[in-house]
């Protein structure tokens, strides 16, 4: 499939107006536009298009293509973006393994890559790097919550399931870092699976008393529709990936009451957060998810940057980013010194509101969280 291209140079400067930066920004955008990864990718570009849009800075433009979910396409893309089209930030990928792919290379010819979503272990410790942000999390962090709600609910043996890639090894570390329970079985799945009969057959067999899955975008809609037809009735907990806005509405009620761990919700209460679901709604005819929570606060945070700093001089620009002025839809947003997230995350029930399913905030996970890797970062 041919790559979507689309170059947008905002017209007319809110956030630039009255700033001595003027240096233009090129920002290369690679994510998922198609195949069964897609809604994922689309909800992040619409995200942080949807800041561009507002901010109307003409010193940034953004050139966005489609990886197809294939690691080899990403990086072609990434090759492309950084030799031919000369841009200075690169963004976009949803999937740890692309990341993996495209991320360490990027960074080490010193461009700056703002993680939109995919945040892997191995980013955040020791290959941790001065060019890479991560505005998302770190891939532990929703699952640790998840184990901590788990273990605060009582649950005593989990079954825990995820898909054979970094994102999905990281999950059920993370789960099992917080759980203080047994773990009935620790099963890993092929990504891209869309048959759990063996898997939910092995849940039935387990005597587990929850069920821990990790399962994003067309995954967790398989996995959630076979599950309810299954009458296997163990509650399930999953990271908001697995029960997020796209997904609940191709799943239907059997979602319904399922606890999901998150550091966003659209329920989360302060006035930026109000405005983007709002806009966001209006300008795309749908509620805001989580991904494109996170590709509206990488956009802010990289104008915050662009007007503090020139991206000419790399070191100012950097400690730009890492300052982190910004209204983030989170609320306070404030990097650790691996350069990701330190941050609440929540525990959110699937609730329906007229006819639309959706996640309301009942508590708080964990507090100021941060991840488990920082220590071992030497910058």
């Amino acid at each position: 499939m041919k790559g979507i291209k689309t170059t947008i140079a905002a017209v007319a400067a809110l956030l630039a107006a009255g700033s001595a930066h003027a240096d233009p920004v090129k920002v290369g955008m690679i994510t998922t536009l198609s195949g069964g990864g897609a809604g994922l990718g689309i909800d992040a570009r619409d995200g942080f298009m949807l800041a561009v849009k507002q901010a109307n800075n003409p010193d940034l433009q953004v050139v966005i293509e489609d990886d197809q979910r294939k690691p080899d396409v990403a990086v072609q893309l990434a090759d492309k973006m950084i030799q031919q089209e000369k841009v200075d930030v690169l963004t976009g990928i949803i999937w740890s393994n692309l990341a993996m792919a495209v991320v360490p290379s990027a960074v080490a010819q010193d461009k700056i890559y703002l993680s939109v979503n995919a945040a892997p272990s191995q980013l955040a410790g020791k290959g941790c790097n001065k060019n890479y942000f991560s505005v998302s999390y770190q891939n532990d962090n929703l699952h640790e919550a998840a184990g901590g709600y788990a273990s605060s609910a009582g649950y005593q043996k989990a079954f825990i399931l995820a898909p054979n890639y970094p994102a999905g090894k990281d999950s059920l570390a993370g789960f099992k870092r917080f759980f203080m329970g047994d773990i009935a079985e620790e099963v890993y799945t092929k990504l891209g699976q869309t048959d759990y009969a063996a898997e939910i057959a092995q849940i039935r067999a387990s005597g587990a008393d929850s069920v821990f899955f990790f399962l994003p975008g067309g995954m967790g809609i398989a996995f959630m529709k076979q599950y309810a037809q299954s009458g296997v009735d163990i509650p399930l907990i999953g990271p908001a990936f697995s029960m997020d806005q796209g997904i609940l509405g191709a799943v239907g009620d059997a979602a319904l009451g399922v606890k999901n761990t998150s550091n966003w919700s659209k329920d989360i209460d302060n006035p930026t957060n109000a405005a983007f679901v709002e806009t966001f709604q209006a300008e795309y005819g749908r509620l805001p998810s989580l991904y494109a929570s996170y590709g509206f606060d990488t956009a802010n945070l990289l104008l915050s940057a662009m007007g503090k700093a020139s991206i000419s001089d790399k070191e100012a620009f950097r400690d730009a980013l890492r300052s982190a002025d910004f209204n983030s839809v989170r609320g306070n947003f404030i990097f650790g010194p691996n350069q990701h997230p330190i941050q609440d995350i929540y525990v959110r029930e699937v609730v329906k509101e007229g006819d639309v399913l959706t996640n309301k905030i009942v508590g708080v996970a964990l507090k100021d969280h941060s991840d488990a890797y920082a220590s071992e970062c030497s910058m």
